[in-house]
């Protein structure tokens, strides 16, 4: 039996702890961060409002003409439960123009330029704010490269980044996101019906289980087949979690000196401060 629980009030004190510590080690105390309307957006709003105060936090709406109305409005709600400032910045009349120029364009692509696009705007107003991006993304999504890097990737810190998607769940239910936020299908909002797990192929609840196994408990992957879980389902989370490695690691530099950053260069985030 795995058995993905976590204790919520220990989580919760752990990470606005994290948010606020990381943030005033650089010298700040304001966030701001991108509002969908999904359970990660919402779950990073509602621990930095716990960690820093409603007055601190910056809640970004980037709608694109495809947007369902419902992730506007689940988001006006949470910006309204929770008093923090808020902004709606479209950006179909910024996308759309390196979208049209090309008539091979795929779905694939326009979605990563949406991306890019977003993380553009919030670095923008990361500088009248004074505060510093915030990320959304989960642990599932970054085993799994489910993300566009320098876009939704791209952030200061990223306080639910060891947290399974599942376990997400649980910790939106103890912080008092709306059910319907809690329950919806989850949708990084590229194109109209895209869901995350209509493009991965597999539910969370499934490769959470499996993810757990071979990175939490070090299963080898045939270990994994014999407690049960199909073998090309295994190879296949695998394979996305090995060519997708990239994604979490900063690029690599040529090494041609004594010290080279990444190699010998090396010290902790907060060296010098």
């Amino acid at each position: 039996m795995i058995d993905l629980s976590i204790n919520t009030d220990l989580t919760i004190k752990i990470l606005t702890g994290f948010i606020k510590t990381e943030l005033n080690r650089v010298g700040f105390n304001k966030t701001l961060m991108g509002l969908s309307g999904g359970i990660d957006s919402a779950v990073s709003l509602y621990l930095s409002v716990r960690a820093l105060g409603h007055e601190n936090v910056l809640a970004v709406r980037m709608p694109y003409k495809a947007s369902p109305p419902d992730t506007l409005e689940d988001a006006q709600t949470m910006i309204d439960d929770l008093g923090v400032q808020s902004l709606t910045v479209e950006i179909t009349e910024m996308v759309d123009p390196l979208i049209d120029l090309y008539e091979d364009m795929t779905k694939l692509r326009a979605g990563n330029i949406m991306a890019r696009m977003r993380m553009i705007v919030l670095y923008d107003q990361s500088v009248p704010f004074k505060g510093l991006v915030m990320g959304t993304s989960n642990k599932t999504e970054m085993l799994l490269g489910y993300s566009t890097i320098f876009g939704d990737s791209a952030a200061a810190l990223q306080p639910i980044g060891d947290l399974y998607k599942t376990q997400v769940r649980q910790l939106a239910k103890a912080l008092g996101v709306p059910d319907n936020v809690i329950q919806k299908a989850p949708s990084a909002d590229l194109w109209a019906g895209q869901t995350d797990e209509g493009e991965l192929g597999f539910t969370y609840a499934e490769v959470d289980k499996l993810l757990y196994l071979l990175v939490d408990q070090r299963y080898r992957p045939e270990a994994c087949v014999e407690e049960g879980f199909d073998k090309a389902f295994v190879e296949r989370v695998m394979g996305l979690m090995r060519r997708n490695h990239f994604k979490r690691v900063m690029p690599p530099i040529a090494k041609l000196s004594q010290r080279t950053i990444g190699y010998d260069f090396l010290y902790p985030r907060d060296w010098g401060t």
